[in-house]
């Protein structure tokens, strides 16, 4: 079993990169979605990512506390698809008002997190994860942006350390960061 950290930029190809390397780990897959349709316009974005996942894949549709979700479901599945951590970490803000103080949200964050690790180390599977790199860009001007980048930040931290393989996507291509391809070695 393997877990898999996929990060990057929007439309970096995170999602294809996943569905790649998911079919070389083996099937059955089981796809955690973790978006919520909002909107037209996301309506539409998660029509587009069911039209381009494999038939075969049984899909979890989820908004949090995923890693309970994914034990109660898992059946027979050898490979884990999570996407995405961004999301996740987006709709775990959402269930607080702005006042909320941070702590709170990133202990909840935390926990979410954390849960979704327990799961990886409890089920026989090979985990794929993706999430974005939000803190290459601009300082957000708002607080709750901040806070946002900050906890994903410290999300995708915990998670790349867990992991056996982590890539960095731009462009398309994959840039391997974990194990360390040896460039210094």
């Amino acid at each position: 079993m393997t877990n898999i950290l996929i990060i990057g930029g929007a439309r970096s190809g995170k999602s294809d990169f996943a569905q790649q390397l998911a079919l070389k780990l083996g099937e059955p897959v089981l796809l955690v979605a973790t978006a919520a349709a909002g909107d037209e316009e996301m309506k539409q974005r998660i029509a587009e990512h069911r039209r381009s996942r494999p038939a075969g894949w049984r899909t979890l549709e989820v908004t949090t506390h995923i890693g309970g979700q994914i034990l109660k479901n898992i059946g027979g599945a050898r490979v884990v698809v999570v996407d995405c951590i961004t999301l996740l970490v987006s709709n775990v803000l959402g269930q607080y008002h702005a006042e909320t103080e941070g702590a709170v949200i990133e202990s909840a964050v935390e926990s979410e997190i954390g849960e979704l690790v327990d799961c990886m180390k409890q089920v026989a599977a090979s985990f794929v994860v993706v999430t974005n790199e939000v803190g290459l860009g601009l300082v957000p001007t708002s607080k709750v942006g901040r806070l946002y980048r900050d906890v994903l930040g410290r999300a995708n931290q915990r998670l790349a350390a867990h992991c056996d393989e982590v890539y960095f996507m731009v462009a398309g291509l994959p840039v391997r960061l974990k194990p360390s391809p040896g460039y210094f070695s």
